[in-house]
């Protein structure tokens, strides 16, 4: 990155909201099926159907000003956008201009580091989805190139919210980080499924560069075309990088708006930026103002669940969990209750954070279960970290034990005791296996006697071993000294 510049990134992002109908009508609100089977004459403007507001789209906008602390309108209404496209069969939007339903607020999010940082928000408010272009024929599947387009309406007048975000973030990571926040958010809510994959979260990045110390704004360009965080990453790296080297050699950024090829890892122009007056927004006849009652906010807002930016703050500073295990956590909801589980039972943060995100992670992984729907309950893990706490057995045992648990052996105590796995500190029981181990490996008895004294942890290593774990390392350390020394 050139220190003589800094990036300046805000992020527009539409998310389709979870909701049975659509915005205006009564279609399935649902991804996928054959193209154009979920639409009726208002999904296609014919003319004289019109428009019903789906009031659960209302509330979900709602619900989200709220979690980001924005202003509720009491007045807000619906504005068309005018402008022509194939896959808007109106030949306009329905959305809102100068009256959203939502106005300032925040998104926290934390970076690598953990440090929490907040990106304001200008405005959240509601819209349609317009219909789905495939272009046929190209490499890239872009419309330069294609022989025939083909429009699925079925996302026509699916409800969308727009968020924009002020201009607050300073890199691509930066915008990477602010938009896993948004999604994690928005799914605590269960307002939106948010998964780009599929089109219900998409964004767009407003990039412009300008000199360290400077408070003015340079010309921004609009980045399209990035379906996922990867790629918005990429797509901005490499929009800043494109115009710090038109700055450097004297040249004029132009305000336009510019797609992302992936493939070629560059951006390219797509076409001049337009105004809002470009669109001639005016109120839409058809749908009357929406009143938002101040009880209606009271009654949302004492609903909200706990948001992931205040369960990040109360991991990080009650159990003192490092950022990046916090994060983890916060991303598997069903994983963050089950640890939340095994507190509530006793355990310290420390001890549970491990076993929850080091053993039985490794276990969901190889065997395909969730670790809060596996054998290991909350009242197991709560009970493996007891026997260790009370030193009843070592960590090494605990693994084992864990593993026996997840697999249907049974209780914790009972696989110890059954399989005779607890702790042996009895300097009686291991002085043997001490001795047969240093009888086994003259060759690092030596090394360590001639000051190679790192050698100590494998003789420990083989004790353990032999003892399936069980012995005291502790115990097993003191011993090796004793005979090291004393030969």
């Amino acid at each position: 990155m050139n220190e003589r510049y800094e990036p300046v990134i805000g992020i527009e992002c539409h998310v389709e909201l979870k909701t049975a109908t659509k915005m205006f009508c009564g279609c399935c609100n649902e991804f996928g099926g054959e193209p154009n089977t979920k639409i009726c004459p208002v999904c296609l403007g014919l003319p004289g159907a019109l428009p019903v507001p789906n009031r659960r789209a209302i509330e979900h906008i709602v619900t989200v000003g709220v979690a980001f602390g924005s202003t509720i309108a009491e007045f807000s209404k619906f504005d068309r956008k005018n402008y022509f496209y194939p896959d808007m069969p109106k030949d306009y939007q329905i959305s809102q201009y100068d009256m959203p339903v939502a106005a300032g607020g925040s998104v926290k999010y934390w970076i690598e580091d953990g440090e929490l940082r907040e990106c304001r928000l200008t405005r959240v408010h509601l819209e349609e989805d317009t219909g789905k272009s495939t272009h046929a024929g190209s490499t890239d599947g872009r419309i330069a190139g294609s022989e025939y387009s083909l429009i699925d309406f079925n996302r026509a007048g699916v409800p969308l919210m727009e968020c924009v975000s002020e201009p607050d973030l300073r890199s691509a990571q930066e915008a990477v980080a602010y938009l896993e926040a948004l999604r994690r958010t928005l799914l605590a809510l269960g307002v939106s499924d948010v998964k780009m994959e599929e089109g219900s979260l998409r964004c767009d990045a407003n990039v412009s560069v300008r000199p360290v110390g400077s408070s003015s704004y340079g010309t921004k360009t609009e980045i399209k075309n990035m379906n996922s965080f990867r790629s918005v990453e990429r797509a901005i790296a490499s929009e800043v990088a494109r115009q710090i080297a038109i700055v450097e050699s004297g040249g004029r950024i132009e305000q336009e708006t510019r797609g992302w090829d992936e493939i070629n890892g560059v951006t390219h122009s797509m076409r001049s930026k337009e105004e809002a007056h470009d669109y001639r927004y005016f109120p839409d006849p058809d749908l009357v103002p929406l009143e938002i009652s101040p009880a209606e906010v009271r009654r949302v807002t004492q609903t909200l669940p706990e948001l992931p930016a205040q369960r990040f703050e109360r991991y990080t500073a009650r159990y003192s969990i490092a950022p990046r295990q916090t994060a983890q956590l916060i991303d598997n909801p069903a994983l963050a209750g089950y640890f939340e589980r095994v507190l509530a039972l006793g355990a310290r943060p420390a001890q549970a954070i491990n076993f929850v995100l080091g053993d039985l992670s490794r276990l969901a992984n190889e065997t395909g279960v969730a670790v809060a729907e596996s054998a290991v309950t909350p009242e197991y893990l709560s009970g493996v970290i007891a026997l260790v706490e009370d030193r009843r057995i070592t960590s090494k045992v605990a693994k084992d034990v864990l593993a026996r648990c997840w697999h249907g052996e049974g209780a914790p105590a009972a696989i110890v005791e059954r399989e005779g796995l607890a702790r042996q500190s009895d300097t009686g029981a291991l002085v043997p296996l001490v001795d047969q181990m240093l009888a086994a490996h003259p060759a690092v008895v030596a090394d360590y006697r001639a000051g190679k004294q790192n050698v100590l942890g494998f003789l420990v290593g083989q004790v353990m071993k032999a003892s399936r774990g069980t012995a005291d390392p502790v115990v097993v350390k003191e011993l090796l000294n004793e005979r090291l020394s004393s030969g």
